[in-house]
């Protein structure tokens, strides 16, 4: 009875999660960052033979900050903590509400009875349907810092972190910046593997109390695992603390110039009116028969693994597609000219089970914003 329970208990999870929104992240510049050192104080986190969990932590942390202000000055980099201290979970994500952050980074490292797993994993809030299990014991363990708060109860509306039914009601917590979440999940990913030679684990989605009530894309990154001798011995090291903070540096530098690109539609509007009125008549001539015409259509998921548009959650909808987008899969139902007609569109897919479903729009099978797309009418 207890493995139909939780059967039971996780379809329903799934299905729930396949009707949740993806939301682009407001505002058009990346000004301000948080970056968390998870545990510290008493503590610990996970404990190798010669390392603990909350100092590595924190000297990535700080490291990875100091870059980001070295080369970024005019972003503002807020640590949730600078020292060994014990800040409790909620705070770190109110430190990152309270001063509307554009982006919070959790780091941590793992542990795992088995000394052979090593490796590097990033995580967003939400479900992952084919690794459950796996994902709320990490989860677990990182949420069992509240055991060492004062009246946790209260703050966090009677949460267990020893309880599955506690996880997964937090798993179904809408994250409305998932979509950003997942990409800068998979480039912190992609440059732990292809920059520091790291074994990739992959992006995942799970539980986590410090990204629940976060309010902008955040992502808790696994470095290693500490019961691995051989990764252990690296994340302890100056070497490896260097390389793991450059890595996410690098990641928060090509996530922060590709959100910037993407939202510069002034600079877009620009490239569009000096093909209609350029100097070469040439580029007229080619530009117009081009007749670059956007196509919009129905976002409705998001997940960083391939799902069969044939799948059962999709089956109330019509014309499915999906696009891959640094490494996310997208998916989106319907096809039109207008966004006049997207919209119609839209809100008989909202009456079909997805209430948060939004249009996007595509200009030769390319993502553009519907700002963009609003532009790229010939001038008269």
């Amino acid at each position: 009875m207890k493995g139909l329970y939780y059967y039971i208990l996780f379809s329903l999870m799934a299905f729930f999660f396949a009707n949740q929104p993806v939301y682009s992240q407001k505002g058009s510049k990346i000004k301000t960052i948080v970056i968390d050192a998870g545990h510290g104080g008493k503590d610990p986190g996970a404990l190798g033979r010669n390392s603990r969990e909350k100092d590595i932590v924190l000297s990535v942390a700080l490291k990875t900050g100091e870059y980001i202000k070295k080369n970024f000055p005019y972003v503002n980099v807020i640590y949730t903590r600078k020292s060994d201290v014990f800040v409790p979970l909620h705070k770190r994500g109110e430190i990152a509400n309270q001063i509307n952050a554009d982006l919070f980074i959790s780091i941590h490292c793992n542990a795992n009875p088995s000394t052979k797993i090593y490796g590097a994993e990033t995580y967003v809030l939400g479900v992952e349907d084919n690794r459950t299990k796996m994902n709320m014991e990490v989860a677990m363990k990182e949420n069992a810092a509240i055991l060492l708060e004062e009246d946790a109860a209260s703050k966090y509306d009677d949460f267990d972190p020893n309880s599955p039914e506690s996880l997964i009601s937090l798993m179904l917590f809408q994250n409305d910046n998932l979509d950003q979440s997942l990409n800068i999940a998979q480039k912190i990913q992609q440059q732990f593997t292809d920059r520091v030679g790291r074994k990739d684990r992959s992006v995942y989605q799970a539980g986590f109390l410090v990204l629940w009530k976060t309010s902008m894309p955040s992502v808790l990154v696994e470095l290693g695992y500490l019961s691995n001798p051989a990764e252990e011995k690296f994340l302890g090291s100056t070497e490896g603390q260097v390389y793991m903070a450059s890595a996410i540096y690098r990641a928060f530098k090509e996530y922060k110039r590709e959100f910037e690109k993407e939202n510069n539609a002034w600079e877009y509007r620009k490239q569009i009116v000096k093909a209609y009125d350029g100097d070469s008549a040439e580029a007229k001539v080619k530009t117009t028969a081009e007749n670059p015409t956007p196509i919009y259509k129905v976002q409705i998921y998001t997940s960083p693994l391939l799902i069969p548009t044939t799948h059962l959650r999709f089956k109330k909808l019509e014309n499915l597609s999906y696009y891959k987008h640094n490494g996310i899969y997208k998916y989106t139902s319907g096809s039109f000219e207008t966004l006049e007609q997207a919209y119609i569109y839209r809100k008989k897919v909202r009456s079909k089970g997805f209430p948060d479903a939004f249009v996007v729009a595509f200009l030769n099978n390319n993502r553009i914003t519907i700002t963009e797309a609003s532009l790229l009418k010939k001038p008269d």
